[in-house]
């Protein structure tokens, strides 16, 4: 496995913004998401460790094609302040095996930019 994967972007606050995961193990075959199923998190913060203040936006993972979709809705992107770069990761777990499995596949630095319609 070759995770966490690094995907920078820029986010037009209040808007959905929505990308895919693919994993892939090390040598490029489907990583199975069957163990993880309803354990993924999105977490946006405004910097790394545990003392930033954090957004929670949507994780699913779809089992029959192995794609984790993660998705900010408006009402969470609202709550991002414009101007600011924030950080985040996608983190699936297998609760399965004592003690959990969790593996990050994605990290990454989101740019917010203010809107202009039903701006606050």
């Amino acid at each position: 496995m070759a995770f966490p994967g690094t995907y920078n972007f820029s986010y037009y606050r209040g808007d959905t913004y929505q990308f895919i995961i693919r994993p892939k193990n090390a040598n490029g075959t489907t990583f199975a998401l069957d163990a993880y199923a309803g354990n993924a998190v999105f977490t946006i913060a405004n910097r790394r460790g545990s003392t930033g203040t954090q957004v929670v936006a949507t994780a699913t993972i779809d089992t029959s094609t192995d794609i984790v979709t993660c998705t900010i809705a408006p009402e969470q992107g609202r709550e991002l302040v414009a101007g600011t770069t924030y950080v985040y990761d996608v983190q699936i777990t297998n609760t399965t095996p004592t003690p959990d499995v969790i593996f990050t596949l994605l990290t990454g630095s989101i740019t917010v930019t203010d809107d202009i319609t039903g701006a606050a």
